[in-house]
């Protein structure tokens, strides 16, 4: 589920940090890893501004350095930096790379998906080279959390008997976007048939992912600081309420959305202590904590398992299930798909299903039987029958790093139905086939591959939607600003790209467009500028149609818009 990677903390969706492919790609120019590898210090060396006495950093660079990694860094590369889309990042690999070379690569960023943090102005020059030695030190371990813990940060604003009985007249509710304003810590609700703002509601730090309850009634977000609110739609103007703290980093939560189950449980995964945790679906109280560390399923490249325990199995992805009462939850280092039953919380009843390593963000087949989730450090899609409860498929995407967000389902007049990933790593979008019983020649396979222009990749979202022909990908990632703030429509029926859309010129200073969500009539996309924090940008709404311009929502409160959220596509499972 990855909303993660955006994002600037390793996003929206988790994923903004290094990146496997960091070095050159082949046959592609990439002259900031060309400078970074010709300037590079002696093994183990420091860099301009290193302490002396043979120690990398002070103590106050240190605590300064821990909080970057957090903000940019972790979400890729974990918080004892062992790696999972992103490199291991321990001294014994980074001390051999040398500052130089590491704080051109944190500065310049690569093709591969390496955001360029200096060329965007999120950090400057001192604090690239302040990240490249601290990455050569060892990581500090942050506390645990506890069920204590999360019971002692639980706050209920408005219960239960105090909220409205009836939604807002006037509105189309079913229609709102919540809108993530990540570096401002906030959550904005907007009309979508109107196109103006309802309300700004506080939220946690950089929030992930926003998802609905089964009735569509709630949002609940969850931030980077693991934080967890629930926001009523059914108010006049929404508000937070109910909250808690789960740990120090989070990144996905979801529902219970079984027939009897509607808005009775919420699970919230845990990057932080590495955890699931089952909360009261309408005040968020506290009912059970479950460590998710845990023993890999790790393929290595000659087909052999490598098995070792890992404390940070971090929850990446979660989906709810509409055909039982259970959740699928992805444990991303431990290459483990888990389906939790929630019919009884006091006698959990998990089914592990073995995987490979590095699970992130996925989403259901058209079906809503099949859960497709990219292992993206490996390439692969894992693909799971949740009635049968197996593995049915682990095909390699023929791209690089798969991010699916939770993909694309379409049905193809050839291939039939279809689901699609775009990669951060490479400009490919890939197809796979999910219908085992009518067109059992594609299933589980890749069908077709189609490349998006220009070399590189950065795509970190995918959406469509049954009532339209097309098929949108961003490239926020991508180091040239042109790609970064282009916009790919694919045919449904060619699966080609049929038209680059560039956003317009006033919008294009140092921003990236990033996620791509539809209206509910299914004949609107709405894309984010994502910039500064200090800098006012835009949600650009389109006709899918004409695939024109036809709406900007502006406002001095539209600062770094990133995931963006129907609620009736996010209700129904609608990508």
């Amino acid at each position: 589920m990855t909303l993660s990677l955006l994002l600037a903390s390793a996003s929206l969706f988790g994923l903004l940090a290094f990146t496997t492919g960091c070095g050159p790609q082949a046959g592609k120019a990439n002259t900031g890893n060309a400078v970074a590898q010709g300037n590079a210090t002696p093994e183990g060396g420091g860099g301009a501004g290193s302490p002396t006495g043979g120690a990398l950093c002070t103590p106050a660079e240190m605590e300064t350095g821990k909080d970057i990694f957090f903000d940019r860094c972790a979400g890729c590369h974990g918080v004892l930096r062992q790696g999972a889309t992103g490199k291991k990042l321990t001294p014994d690999v980074t001390t051999k790379l040398g500052t130089a070379y590491l704080e051109n690569i944190i500065f310049n960023g690569t093709p591969g998906g390496m955001p360029d943090w200096g060329k965007q102005g999120v950090m400057t020059k001192a604090e690239a080279n302040l990240m490249a030695r601290y990455i050569q030190m060892e990581p500090p371990k942050p506390p645990e959390f506890t069920l204590k813990d999360i019971r002692d940060s639980w706050k209920v604003h408005v219960p239960l008997d105090k909220r409205p009985t009836q939604p807002p007249a006037g509105r189309n509710w079913e229609n709102y976007f919540g809108i993530i304003l990540r570096d401002v810590g906030k959550v904005a609700i907007v009309d979508g048939d109107k196109k103006e703002l309802v309300s700004i509601v506080d939220s946690g730090f950089a929030v992930h992912i926003l998802r609905t309850s089964a009735t569509g009634r709630y949002f609940y977000s969850i931030g980077r600081d693991g934080k967890v609110t629930i926001i009523d739609l059914w108010m006049e103007k929404p508000a937070t309420v109910a909250e808690c703290k789960m740990g120090s980093d989070a990144r996905s939560v979801d529902s219970s959305k079984f027939k009897g189950f509607e808005d009775k449980y919420l699970v919230v995964g845990g990057y932080w202590p590495p955890a699931m945790v089952i909360l009261d679906g309408l005040t968020l109280e506290p009912l059970k904590m479950v460590r998710t560390s845990d023993y890999t399923h790790d393929i290595m490249p000659d087909g052999k398992v490598n098995v070792e325990y890992k404390e940070e199995a971090r929850v990446a992805s979660i989906v709810s299930s509409h055909h039982d009462p259970s959740w699928v939850v992805n444990v991303k280092e431990a290459g483990m798909i888990w389906i939790v039953d929630y019919s009884n919380i006091d006698a959990l009843k998990i089914t592990k299903i073995e995987a490979d390593t590095a699970l992130h963000d996925g989403g259901w087949d058209g079906t809503k039987r099949y859960f497709l989730v990219a292992a993206n450090a490996k390439n692969k899609v894992a693909i799971v029958d949740t009635i049968d409860k197996k593995l049915v498929g682990l095909p390699l995407t023929e791209g690089v790093k798969p991010h699916p967000g939770r993909g694309a389902n379409l049905i193809h007049e050839k291939y039939g139905p279809l689901w699609a990933t775009g990669h951060i790593g490479s400009n490919h979008v890939s197809f796979i086939g999910t219908d085992p019983d009518g067109h059992s020649q594609y299933a589980w396979k890749i069908a077709k591959v189609t490349t998006l222009p220009g070399d590189g990749g950065g795509n970190l979202f995918i959406k469509t939607h049954p009532n339209s022909d097309n098929i949108w990908c961003d490239r926020p990632l991508h180091n040239d600003p042109k790609l970064a703030t282009s916009l790919f429509v694919l045919d449904k029926k060619t699966l080609e790209n049929k038209k680059t859309i560039e956003i317009p010129e006033k919008w294009r200073n140092g921003t990236r467009a990033v996620h791509l969500e539809y209206n509910k009539a299914g004949d609107e996309v709405w894309v984010a500028v994502w910039g500064k924090k200090d800098q006012p940008t835009a949600i650009l709404v389109y006709d899918d149609k004409t695939l024109q311009l036809k709406a900007e929502i502006t406002g001095d409160w539209v600062r770094t818009p990133t995931g963006h959220f129907n609620v009736w596509n996010t209700t129904k499972d609608i990508y």
